[in-house]
């Protein structure tokens, strides 16, 4: 079977991506099938940097906090910053260690040594497309909403403002009733449903139906970067407040909810990160696949469908998914791929990594597809082969090192 696939396979380049695929896309959705893994972020650079060369792509957006991952962009654009405090505060989620990645502080250099000098419409750009979502809690809509309000309070009427600073600042209360990590499995402690909250929504949606009436006001007197920058913070205040409020709930339907939220936030983050130019997309393939997602949870399995296959269905070709897959992970228990498995029979190739044309390997690999492989670590999601008919590109990597 090795020998019948060699013909689908060629070195992971950008060029070679683009054989793939019908024309450019503009989000182009590198995933990634665990965390915390240095090579896969290594292979990622690799690929960004050329696509930034040979095919003109201008931004990376990656699994982190939308909010946070402006601190990023500014030290890019325009050095804002030192590169030790952006690494500290422009990534979110600790526990996936993204501000102490080696790869990612790479990454974040490059950039800023590649903008250094180039006109604005020539910068590279970075963005944030998670919502500010941690495994423990959600975040205050505190900043997402008072940005929101002082950007329209310092450029629009003050009558046509739906309330005043202390009023959301009455109804914000202190920060840590939203934080607090037991709502997560309890939603009894959760915020979301009180009488404070659901004023907060109301608020927040009559605030982005103010942005969106002043658009050309807004437009003719402020900068596009300032006037996306709002955008970012009404809809991630919206998703905030929704997802506090799904928090709350106490229905079985409760952590499918949640997880649907979480990946509507990004796929809003994704369409408007879409909206300014092509950009390379990098998140955990669950995130970015086609097919509805799942996963195991201490309530039970839950499904629901991912920020990628909602951007799929709206930007048809002008999105592509390039899936990734391993062969192991020694450090972490996940041994040599069984050779009856997806994964076993990539194995067998001499590649160390490799770009597969997924439609032609299940054409290939016909009926049946090889058997599901199964991890022994919780923290490794296997590649379905029933999913190859959804998936543009496949890059395998044999062997991740610890680092």
């Amino acid at each position: 079977m090795a020998t019948d696939i060699k013909d689908t396979v060629q070195a992971v380049e950008a060029a070679a991506v683009m054989t793939l695929l019908p024309a450019r896309p503009r989000l182009l959705a590198l995933g990634e099938p665990t965390h915390r893994e240095e090579t896969l972020l290594e292979v990622r650079n690799e690929l960004f940097r050329r696509l930034v060369e040979e095919e003109g792509y201008r931004t990376i957006a990656i699994e982190s906090d939308c909010l946070r991952g402006l601190v990023v962009d500014d030290y890019v654009t325009s050095g804002t910053g030192s590169l030790d405090d952006v690494m500290e505060r422009g990534f979110s989620h600790p526990d996936l260690g993204l501000g102490t990645s080696a790869a990612n502080r790479e990454l974040v250099r490059w950039m800023r040594a590649h903008n250094a000098g180039r006109p604005a419409g020539e910068q590279v750009r970075f963005a944030g497309v998670d919502g500010p979502l941690e495994i423990t809690h959600a975040a205050s809509p505190r900043q997402a909403l008072t940005a929101l309000h002082g950007y329209l309070a310092a450029r629009v009427d003050a009558a046509l403002l739906p309330c005043t600073t202390d009023t959301l600042d009455r109804l914000l209360g202190p920060d840590d009733r939203w934080t607090d990590p037991a709502a997560m499995t309890d939603p009894a402690r959760s915020v979301g449903r009180s009488a404070e909250a659901g004023r907060l929504r109301l608020l927040a949606d009559d605030l982005m139906a103010l942005l969106d009436a002043q658009t050309p006001h807004l437009l003719a007197t402020t900068s596009r970067d300032d006037w996306e920058r709002a955008c970012l913070y009404g809809r991630t205040a919206a998703g905030l407040l929704r997802y506090h409020a799904a928090m709350a709930d106490t229905s079985p339907s409760r952590m499918a909810r949640l997880c649907t939220l979480r990946d509507v936030m990004m796929a809003d983050n994704l369409l408007a990160v879409a909206a300014r130019g092509p950009a390379l997309v990098h998140a955990h393939n669950s995130h970015l696949q086609r097919e509805q997602s799942s996963m195991r949870m201490w309530e039970g399995p839950v499904e629901w469908w991912s920020a990628g296959a909602l951007v799929s269905a709206r930007l048809g070709e002008e999105y592509a998914f390039v899936a990734t897959a391993l062969g192991t992970i020694r450090h972490q228990g996940v041994d040599t791929p069984p050779p009856d498995t997806l994964e076993g029979l990539l194995y067998a190739l001499p590649e160390d990594r490799c770009l597969v044309d997924a439609p032609r390997l299940a054409t290939t690999l016909g009926d049946p597809r090889p058997a599901p492989r199964v991890s022994q670590w919780f923290g490794y999601a296997p590649l379905d082969p029933a999913h190859l008919a959804g998936i543009d590109g496949l890059v395998f990597v044999k062997d991740v090192a610890r680092t």
